[in-house]
């Protein structure tokens, strides 16, 4: 197995995770946060999916899905258009609700397709070149990528253990 079939395995991984993470829940359960200041599996799954479609796409070189594709419209959030989530205040978070668990795994499994698809021919060449001078070192694609795994591993890990609490408060009363 080589680094691209490695990656294209890790992100695959995703697509069960976000389905698990938001299946089957109602819209008020999806913006439920454990506290104030805590995250919605909204916001979570919302801004994984948006980091994943924002660096994918600037690295690549094309548009991003969320204006693109019309998940901006779909979603009707009060945000900038390059809003990602990266930088949000508790009162921001709490904005992103009424959207549903379909909408929600709909725009997560597009920008993952495609980011699936543009890992099937990627060359370790490809995973080499530098996407971002401004760090020291450089950031290479495959740092990159995994970077942007590494979010989403940890913001899907987050959503699913709200979930958890969400179903162990629910079956208690």
């Amino acid at each position: 197995m080589d680094s691209k079939d490695v990656l294209i395995e890790a992100f695959g991984r995703l697509d069960g995770l976000v389905d698990a993470a938001v299946e089957g829940l109602s819209e008020e359960q999806l913006a439920w946060r454990v506290s104030a200041t805590g995250n919605s599996i909204a916001w979570l799954v919302w801004h994984l999916t948006r980091i994943q479609d924002d660096h994918l796409a600037g690295v690549i070189g094309t548009d991003q899905l969320w204006p693109a594709a019309g998940w901006q419209e779909r979603f009707g959030l009060p945000f900038d258009p390059q809003a990602t989530g990266y930088g949000h205040s508790s009162e921001d978070v709490e904005q992103v609700r009424g959207i549903s668990a379909d909408l929600l795994a709909g725009y997560f499994h597009a920008v993952n397709r495609a980011t699936k698809s543009f890992l099937t021919d990627i060359t370790p060449a490809g995973l080499d070149r530098v996407v971002d001078e401004r760090w020291d070192p450089p950031v290479t694609m495959g740092v990159r990528l995994v970077s942007v795994l590494s979010d989403a591993l940890q913001h899907v890990g987050q959503a699913a253990y709200v979930r958890g609490l969400i179903r162990a408060g629910s079956s208690e009363s």
